[in-house]
């Protein structure tokens, strides 16, 4: 597919609002002198597909993201604090009904034919992070810094964040006196024109809706919300999920009455949550975690070179452009060997697993490009830019080897902190993604060489920190491979792993082999600091299981006899299942034989207190208490606990604990 097909596509799409069929885009496409009209055909239902340029209706026919939300209405509810201010922020609120070409402060709002001016405001940073969670808690300061060039610079130039910042807001002074707008009332935006993100605004009183309108539109987003988890499963960014959920939710998704899709996701709904996945959030089914990966994930792309492809499947999942900026530091660091940058771009590790053929297809790609490129070639305007680069190769490089240097398939994933492997993925296409920025006849700004410069980083210390974790997971495997060649009776407990589902909370407790499940149900209630007075079950391979209170409680899970001990569950092979307290569920993985009594080893952040209603509730409560206004600060402060720190965990207390009652 050449540029200027790639380039139709686009544009087809975005002045498409009408399902069309494959041939219908690929007539459009296709020029008189396009000879193999069938390859292109295939070629743009494989990047409609792999993309997710459009959405399927089936028989190979699609809608655009245009044609799916021109003239769609949503829900804008200013929160208290703007109606005071005067003041409207876009932040996340337009989401799916933008075009994502366009930041929110490019966004055009309408009353009446009239647009409403932006206003400046300036304030901390953590003020505004809210208005862009949605997004991902781990980008609103992202949002926030590409709001205007100084709070670029300003968090460029700052250790952390910058002390203030300004942003461009709506301003609502004169429509807010004009309505009569009360905390409550409601703005009705409808999208009239999706290409420019235009949106109409028409005010809506707080009590206009019924509230079976508002259910009806309530279970079509949550039917939306779970058919993407199962048809996109986490996606590329919460903001690929939420399009596809407003898409399989239907048309009435896309209609009033509604909520806000703040509103739904944080105080409505308690069957989606956001999740950790990688470095990054996601939306996803509460108290369910996002299944893993155990290599580095291959970035989309609809039409692979065999370059590409060959290096793929050694697990270096670069596309030719990442090939090429590693030439560009090749000529950087005045080499003239093509045999180095190609063991820069893979490892030995990897290398000495390739065929002469393909070691020869490198070599001769690196030569190639370096003949194209070092005539031309300046250090001198490229000394700032190649530094940068130089350092993002050898990021790169590390990466990729040591993701190389041993077989994911061979370590036992409960090992692992969750989504390890994602994380490193995640590290590595960032990494390639900024060396196909720095590639060949790059113009960067100080300003932008001052962020690349941060977020590099930002990401060493991610790698670090990830590398570091995986290590230990497998030194920890292997001596545990090592020690179950001991008899079995030589190693009298287990490690134990309970993790609050929906949450960042988990503990790893040393269990005797005997101990029961009314045992751990016991440690359980100490180490989270429970009061056990709430109803309880363990759920075994799905089927539900009464603790029970007497010892000789015996019954058959799938057909094997149990004594619900550590000892017997392990030796029939039931390594994981679910334990039910309340409104919560915690995730039991039996880990490791090891050795002596009951007791806490390991372990990751605050519990919640037993009587919030749930890990949805319980994020919300953390989320007010470090962005809510002073009254939401207060409520999440009673709800959470008076001492509640959410990243604290203390060893030595949850042990005192435990010796307490157990």
């Amino acid at each position: 597919m050449t540029f200027e097909q790639e380039n139709a596509i686009y544009q087809f799409l975005e002045t498409t609002v009408e399902p069309f069929t494959l041939e219908r885009i690929t007539s459009f496409v296709c020029s008189p002198k396009t000879k193999h009209l069938n390859r292109l055909s295939q070629e743009i239902e494989a990047r409609l597909n792999i993309y997710k340029l459009a959405f399927p209706l089936g028989e190979r026919k699609w809608i655009s993201v245009r044609g799916c939300f021109e003239n769609a209405c949503f829900v804008i509810q200013p929160s208290r604090s703007e109606i005071a201010d005067g003041i409207l922020i876009p932040g996340h609120r337009c989401i799916p009904f933008a075009n994502s070409e366009h930041l929110p402060q490019e966004y055009t709002f309408l009353w009446g034919k009239k647009a409403i001016p932006f206003v400046t405001v300036e304030g901390e940073p953590e003020e505004f992070y809210s208005f862009y969670s949605v997004l991902g808690e781990e980008y609103a300061p992202q949002y926030v810094a590409w709001n205007n060039p100084e709070n670029e610079e300003a968090f460029n130039n700052a250790f952390d964040s910058p002390a203030k910042v300004s942003i461009k807001t709506l301003d609502m002074r004169a429509l807010y006196r004009e309505l009569h707008f009360v905390p409550g009332d409601l703005f009705e935006a409808r999208v009239v024109d999706w290409r420019k993100s235009a949106f109409s605004l028409k005010k809506i009183n707080r009590d206009s809706w019924s509230k079976e309108d508002l259910q009806e539109w309530q279970d079509a987003a949550e039917k939306g919300f779970e058919t993407s988890f199962i048809k996109l499963g986490p996606g590329i960014s919460t903001e690929e999920q939420i399009m596809h959920a407003y898409f399989y939710g239907g048309k009435r998704m896309r209609e009033t009455p509604a909520y806000s899709l703040e509103e739904f996701l944080y105080d409505k709904t308690d069957i989606i949550e956001t999740i950790p996945y990688g470095m990054e959030t996601r939306f996803w089914s509460a108290g369910k975690e996002i299944p893993d990966v155990r290599a580095l994930m291959a970035q989309r792309n609809a039409e692979r070179s065999s370059l590409e492809e060959m290096l793929l499947a050694h697990r270096v999942p670069i596309s030719e452009f990442v090939v090429q900026s590693y030439v560009v530091d090749m000529l950087f660091r005045r080499e003239t060997e093509a045999q180095d940058t190609a063991m820069r771009i893979v490892p030995p590790v990897i290398a000495q697993n390739l065929e002469s053929h393909e070691w020869d297809m490198l070599i001769g790609y690196i030569t190639d490009v370096y003949a194209d490129l070092v005539e031309d070639y300046s250090f001198f305007k490229d000394k700032n830019i190649g530094l940068v680069r130089q350092r993002a190769g050898e990021l790169h490089t590390a990466i990729v080897e040591f993701a190389a240097g041993f077989r994911p398939d061979s370590l036992n994933m409960v090992y692992l902190p969750q989504h390890t492997f994602i994380m490193l993925s995640q590290i590595q296409n960032h990494v390639a993604g900024l060396m196909d920025e720095l590639g060949v006849d790059t113009v960067v700004s100080d300003t932008e060489l001052d962020s690349i410069n941060g977020v590099i980083d930002g990401m060493i210390d991610a790698y670090d920190e990830t590398r570091e974790l995986v290590e230990d997971a497998i030194h920890n495997f292997r001596r545990s491979n090592i020690t179950l060649v001991r008899p079995f009776r030589e190693t009298g407990a287990r490690l134990v792993q309970i993790s609050i589902g929906g949450t960042d909370v988990w503990r790893r407790i040393v269990m005797p082999n005997l101990s029961s499940l009314e045992d751990l149900h016991t440690v359980i209630q100490r180490v989270f600091q429970w009061e056990n007075n709430l109803s309880y079950r363990f759920m075994l391979r799905s089927l539900p299981v009464s603790a029970g209170n007497s010892p000789d409680n015996a019954f058959s899970i799938d057909g094997i006899p149990s004594g619900l001990t550590i000892d017997i569950l392990s030796k029939n092979e039931i390594m994981d299942f679910i334990y039910e307290y309340g409104a919560w569920t915690v995730k039991i993985i039996i880990l490791s034989p090891s050795e002596g009594g009951v007791a806490c080893v390991a372990g990751e952040c605050a519990a919640p207190n037993q009587n919030i209603n749930g890990p949805v509730r319980f994020k919300k409560d953390i989320f007010l208490l470090n962005a809510g206004a002073i009254k939401e600060k207060r409520a999440a402060r009673q709800e959470l606990g008076e001492d509640f720190v959410p990243d604290f965990f203390d060893l030595v207390q949850c042990n005192e604990w435990i010796n307490k009652k157990c």
